[in-house]
C-alpha cells in the first residue's frame, strides 16, 4: 500500500519518480544561494562548529525542514484518512489502523530521499559524513512513534468532526515558526529556549542536526524520556482509534 501510494502521487507527471529527488534538490539549492550567497546568514561560534561556513545555515534550515515536512505531511493527511477510504470501511477484516502506518510510510520514503540529497550535498561540499550518523534512525524513532499516535487519534475524530482538518492546518503552521527550523535553539535567550521544548519537534530537530552536522552524540536522557511520552501516545491513540472505529460505518 505504501508503494501504491508513492507511485499513485506521481502518475501522469513526465518526470514520475524522479520528482521525490528534483525537489529536495531545488529546495536545498535555493536555501543556499538565498541565505549563504544573498543574505550572507552566518551561525555564531556557540551555535555550531559549521559557523564559519556560508552553508551552514542553509543545512541546519533544510534538516529541520525535512523533518517538519515529514511531520506535517503525516497530520495534515490523517483527519481525512478514513474519509478517503470509504469502501474499506464496509470490509470487516480491513485492519483500518494500517492507514495511518502507510501514510507514515510514503512520509519516510520523501524524508529518506531529502536526507540522501543532504549528504550527498555534503560530500559535494568537502564536509565530513559524521560516525555519529548511525544514530539517525534511533532518534528518528519517537518523532515516528508520536506522529503516528496522533494520526490515529485525528483520523479518528475526522470522522465525526470534519472541522478538524481545518484547525490541524493552522496548528502546522503556528507549529512550523515555533520550531526551530528557521534558527537553531540555541540562538534563543535561555529562559525562552525552555519554553521552546514544550514543542515535541524541537527536540528531535535539534538530535537530529546534532549527529547529522555537529557530529555529536545524541542527548539519551532527553531521548529517553521522549520515547516514553512518545509510546504513551502512540498506545493511547491506536486504544482510541479501535474503540471509535465501530462507530465509521454508522456515520460515514
Amino acid at each position: 500500500m505504501i508503494k501504491r501510494e508513492i507511485i499513485a502521487r506521481y502518475r501522469g507527471s513526465f518526470l514520475g519518480l524522479l520528482w521525490t529527488l528534483i525537489n529536495p534538490i531545488l529546495m536545498l539549492f535555493i536555501y543556499t544561494f538565498v541565505f549563504g550567497v544573498v543574505f550572507k546568514v552566518r551561525l555564531e561560534p556557540q551555535n555550531s562548529h559549521l559557523y564559519d561556513d556560508k552553508f551552514a545555515f542553509a543545512m541546519l534550515l533544510f534538516t529541520g525542514l525535512v523533518l517538519f515536512n515529514l511531520f506535517s505531511e503525516c497530520l495534515s493527511r490523517a483527519p481525512g484518512l478514513i474519509l478517503a477510504n470509504v469502501n474499506y470501511v464496509k470490509k470487516v477484516i480491513f485492519p483500518l489502523e494500517i492507514l495511518p502506518l502507510v501514510s507514515l510510510g510514503s512520509a519516510l520514503f520523501h524524508a529518506g530521499i531529502s536526507f540522501l540529497v543532504l549528504f550527498a550535498f555534503l560530500l559535494i561540499m568537502e564536509h565530513p559524513i559524521e560516525w555519529t550518523i548511525i544514530f539517525l534512525p534511533i532518534v528518528l524513532l519517537p518523532l515516528m512513534l508520536f506522529t503516528v499516535g496522533l494520526s490515529w487519534i485525528l483520523a479518528s475524530i475526522g470522522v465525526f468532526v470534519r472541522d478538524i482538518g481545518q484547525l490541524i492546518s493552522l496548528i502546522l503552521t503556528m507549529l512550523l515558526f515555533l520550531s526551530p527550523i528557521f534558527y537553531p535553539a540555541s540562538a534563543l535567550p535561555e529562559p525562552i529556549r525552555d519554553y521552546l521544548f514544550l514543542n515535541p519537534l524541537t527536540l528531535i530537530i535539534e538530535q537530529v542536526r546534532t549527529v547529522i552536522l555537529y557530529g555529536q552524540l545524541p542527548d539519551w536522557n532527553s531521548l529517553a524520556l521522549y520515547y516514553l511520552f512518545a509510546s504513551f501516545i502512540a498506545w493511547s491513540g491506536l486504544a482510541w482509534f479501535k474503540k471509535t472505529r465501530k462507530g465509521f460505518a454508522d456515520v460515514l
